[in-house]
């Protein structure tokens, strides 16, 4: 089932055309991961999904009920501002103790309840507004460049725990990053996006299309098959969600 679907749409901000004719869709438990250059409209197309950005031309339908949960790329916090983990999830509604508590159990970050949010390290922040997200009890998660201002090993671990959080719960995931050879590793498919969608498929397919090394090159392939073999090593691989054809079109 399509969580939501999204048929021609486009998105004009000002004068500018940032999406053009845009064909995309989510279904069920699914991870998908949306790549591109800077400006090629990657957080207009969230923004669109979440409902944050009106289209302005094309069609969006969301699945009755639907209900997202979104972590923003970056969200600055007044460092004089006395804020506990738990009195930011509480933030603007109140939630019960085990939730807030299983919220940060599937986030991977069990027993920060008590700590100052100024105090956090950078990869212990993303996973706080990740638990924040995940108290909505989403059907579809989205997230914004989750990995920005992480170190390599702190960006894998997040994608781990975002993998596990699907294989937990059965929430789809939608990403944004330019991370290409370990986020591609975490996905089911991967959508290649320059103000249209140039290219998809699965990470195997759009790794070596002309479209996608026209606009990253083509170092990245090594890396993503040298990050997927070590980690199909350590971890299943979801295929029941994978999709086995992909297309790369030229605009």
């Amino acid at each position: 089932m399509e969580l939501v679907t999204l048929s021609g749409i486009g998105v004009r901000i000002g004068g500018n055309q940032a999406l053009s004719n845009v064909d995309f869709g989510i279904e069920k438990g699914e991870i998908v991961t949306v790549v591109g250059p800077n400006g090629s409209g990657k957080t207009t197309l969230l923004r669109t999904i979440i409902g944050a950005q009106k289209p302005t031309a094309g069609k969006l339908h969301r699945a009755k009920g639907l209900k997202i949960g979104y972590v923003p790329q970056r969200l600055s916090i007044d460092a004089t501002l006395p804020l506990t983990v738990e009195r930011f999830l509480n933030l603007p509604l109140r939630h019960r103790r085990p939730d807030i508590e299983a919220a940060l159990h599937h986030a991977g970050a069990e027993g920060l309840e008590s700590r100052q949010m100024v105090a956090l390290s950078g990869g212990q922040f993303q996973r706080v507004l990740l638990a924040r997200a995940l108290l909505k009890k989403p059907d579809l998660l989205i997230l914004d460049e989750p990995t920005t201002g992480l170190d390599q090993p702190g960006s894998a671990s997040l994608y781990r725990q975002i993998e596990q959080l699907r294989s937990d719960l059965g929430t789809a995931i939608l990403m944004v990053s330019h991370e290409l050879h370990v986020v591609m590793s975490a996905s089911d498919r991967v959508v290649c996006l320059n103000g249209h969608v140039c290219c998809h498929g699965t990470p195997e397919i759009v790794a070596s299309a002309p479209e996608y090394r026209a606009l990253f090159g083509s170092g990245t392939q090594g890396a993503l098959a040298l990050y997927r073999h070590d980690h199909d090593h350590h971890h299943h691989s979801h295929s029941d969600h994978s999709h086995e054809h992909g297309a790369c079109d030229h605009a």
